[in-house]
Parts: structure tokens; sequence; C-alpha cells
């Protein structure tokens, strides 16, 4: 089926002092497109432990269609806590699942299909993400709609390896 809305980046854990909630704005946003009836799809990469089971198990219960590498890297989470003032910090772990999401042929035959693509600045952090991301934009339809988000974050400095 062609005409898929892809969220293309991390997927991860936001860990609070008293739960986690699954997130990641790439997998939100796929997971939003799908609430509206539209083909959402998620594409990340997870470690293969159990917060990476948990987020395929957390997927399949949302029905949200996703392509999701396991790698040997740790799956993403970012320590949130919140300060006294209600405002809260985020601690975005480095070297995880997501900042090491390799380019296979069915993302590249998902990247055929697709009509629209969200991917953000925070998983073009690591070089091996950013070259993905980039070899998914070039692999879509000439008139494919690709959306930017730009993830503004203390502390992040995108390219370092």
């Amino acid at each position: 089926m062609k005409n898929k809305i892809i969220g293309l980046g991390e997927i991860l854990w936001d860990v609070f002092p008293e739960r986690k909630i699954l997130g990641g704005a790439p997998a939100n946003f796929a997971y939003h497109i799908s609430q509206f009836g539209f083909n959402g799809y998620t594409v990340s990469a997870i470690g293969n432990d159990s917060l990476g089971k948990e987020i395929l198990d957390n997927l399949e219960k949302k029905q949200l269609n996703y392509l999701i590498e396991k790698t040997d890297f740790p799956t993403g989470t970012v320590k949130v806590s919140v300060d006294n003032w209600g405002v809260p910090q985020y601690e975005i772990c480095e070297g995880v699942a997501w900042d090491n999401i390799s380019f296979t042929s069915r993302m590249a035959n998902l990247a055929k299909e697709a009509q629209a693509v969200c991917f953000g600045s925070l998983a073009q952090r690591n070089r091996l993400s950013r070259a993905t991301i980039n070899a998914f934009l070039d692999a879509m339809p000439k008139d494919s709609i690709k959306i930017f988000d730009i993830n503004l974050r203390q502390n992040i400095t995108l390219g370092k390896s």
C-alpha cells in the first residue's frame, strides 16, 4: 500500500521518577497521524533489551505500523526531572539504539512508498543515523513531503560522531 506517512528517528522512553512514557517526536508524529486514519509508520532502532521489547509491545497494542531494527546499543531513554516551579529538565542519554539506525533494504522499500516523512535534528547527532535519514530522504518519491522538526535542547551537539 502506498501513501505511507513516516516518523523517522528517535523512539525512546521518557523516564520520570514515578513512571515512564513512550516518546520521541517522530514516533509521536507517526502515532498521531495514524489516529487521523492515515497509514502512519514509525522507523527507528531499539536495543535487544527489555525496554526495547516493551516498546514493540506498546506499538503492537497501539496498532501502529513500524519498521524498527534491533541493535547492540541500549534502547533510548530520557531522564526527566521537574524542578520546584514545574519546569522539566531532560537528560537525553547518548550512545543508544536510535543514535545507530542503519539504512536497510526494507527501509529503502518503505521510503519509495512514502508520501511524507517527519524527521528531526536530534536523531542526526550521530553520523550513522544522520546518513540513514539522508539515504531515506533520497529514496523517497520526488513529490513527497519532508517535514523537518528542529529539536532545541540544552547540551546537545549535532554531528559529534
